[in-house]
């Protein structure tokens, strides 16, 4: 779970879907996860428990001399893709902390909320250091190990940032632009469905969300034991990781129109919304100090979670000790992650994918290509790599019809439909 919810619920749900048009994004999102997002983390755990080893070696000891293993290499490199910006959005939400915690953001900067976000995030200099810093408290964590680490804090921290979230959407929907908002999360707009971007979107942020295609599913579940029912686990982290974006939604959203932004804002939007609601409520101070410090702490167990796939990885294939590992990987991720953060001001000239920035594009590599085809891969392996009673039984479904419509989903839905959104987005690379 503390993998699952970091920013991808808040900040990257946010700002996806009000790119793509709000309802009808959300629509497929959820199909996405219910079709597609459940059945691989049930791989994923299936075989990270079964085979008790990292994303690389799990399918190394499950099939060996086959190419099954590139599933886990697409998903190490996408963990190393994806935690080089996760640090640098997460050195912004973490300078917004320190800045509620002096109470130097308690009332709007002379500019503004938006000229504070957009000065601090072009400074060539003051990013880096918070990604640094960030990435500093990622790699202690990992050092030290994940059940000491991370575990512990996540029992408090994550149940905590639930609740927060339900009290600033309450809030949120007690503003002028509720209806408005509610509109452009629950009523679609059916003429959305013929763009294939949103499809490619939603795929993405399906996968992200879930972690699902870099291999943290997998090595977490190789700290499973044969007690652990799997199917419990996969539905809760599901449902509960698909709850928590659905109420940031509720409390991004009708703050937005309230306060007459645009959803289509792109990554600034909660970094721009919500101290504008802060400031606007009676404590608001302490009510944006506890969420960007709760914020801070999701993301801290997301990146732990991504470095930990990297780490485990390296940890078995050159034999390193973890505090090794973990310095030397979680360094060259920091170096990897400097353009990104460069990327919003002195190189924001500067376009890879399209008309996306550094971020943007790394983000759209990563989230909508590296992942979707881990997960194929994890899909095709579990549906016809494995022999259909071993499926079932190392799964805990064992001979029932929950475990056989597992089994077609793997078989067929998920690969064909990540195949036909691949498909009908080629234009995009174009």
């Amino acid at each position: 779970m503390g993998s699952a919810v970091g920013l991808g619920n808040v900040w990257r749900f946010s700002y996806v879907t009000g790119e793509n048009g709000g309802a009808a994004f959300l629509l497929i999102y959820i199909t996405f996860i219910l079709l597609i997002g459940i059945p691989i983390i049930m791989a994923e755990f299936t075989i990270g428990r079964k085979a008790q080893s990292d994303a690389v070696g799990s399918f190394e000891k499950l099939a060996p001399g086959k190419p099954w293993k590139v599933a886990g290499l697409l998903g190490v490199s996408a963990a190393f893709l994806i935690l080089s910006f996760y640090g640098v959005i997460a050195g912004w939400i973490s300078y917004y902390f320190i800045n509620y915690l002096t109470g130097s953001l308690w009332s709007a900067p002379a500019d503004g909320y938006e000229s504070f976000f957009v000065s601090f995030i072009t400074d060539p200099v003051k990013p880096l250091f918070w990604q640094f810093i960030f990435m500093g408290f990622t790699i202690g964590i990992v050092y030290i190990g994940v059940k000491k680490g991370i575990e512990r804090s996540n029992k408090i921290l994550m149940p905590l940032l639930g609740v927060l979230l339900i009290l600033l959407s309450i809030y949120s929907l007690s503003l002028g632009g509720a209806q408005e908002g509610l509109a452009f999360l629950f009523t679609p707009d059916w003429s959305a469905l013929k763009d294939p971007s949103i499809y490619l979107a939603a795929l993405g942020q399906a996968f992200f969300s879930l972690s699902l295609g870099m291999g943290a599913l997998i090595t977490y579940g190789s700290y499973l034991s044969k007690r652990d029912r799997l199917p419990g686990a996969a539905a809760s982290v599901a449902t509960l990781d698909t709850l928590f974006a659905i109420i940031a939604g509720l409390m991004i959203f009708p703050a937005v129109f309230a306060l007459g932004m645009n959803p289509a804002d792109g990554p600034g939007l909660v970094f721009m919304v919500m101290p504008n609601v802060f400031d606007n409520i009676g404590f608001g101070g302490i009510f944006g100090l506890l969420f960007f410090f709760l914020l801070t702490a999701a993301a801290l167990s997301s990146a732990v979670s991504l470095l930990e796939v990297a780490v485990a990885y390296f940890i078995r294939k050159f034999d390193w000790s973890r505090k090794k590992a973990t310095v030397i990987i979680g360094s060259i991720i920091f170096v990897l992650g400097i353009p990104s953060s460069l990327g919003q001001g002195a190189l924001s000239n500067i376009r890879i994918i399209g008309d996306r920035d550094i971020l943007d594009s790394i983000d759209f590599i990563a989230s909508n290509i590296f992942l979707p085809l881990g997960g194929l891969m994890i899909a095709l392996f579990m549906g016809w790599g494995f022999k259909k009673v071993d499926a079932l039984r190392d799964s805990d479904f064992g001979d029932t019809a929950l475990g056989h419509i597992w089994l077609f989903l793997l078989r067929f839905v998920a690969p064909i439909a990540i195949l036909l959104v691949f498909l009908s987005s080629i234009g995009l690379f174009n």
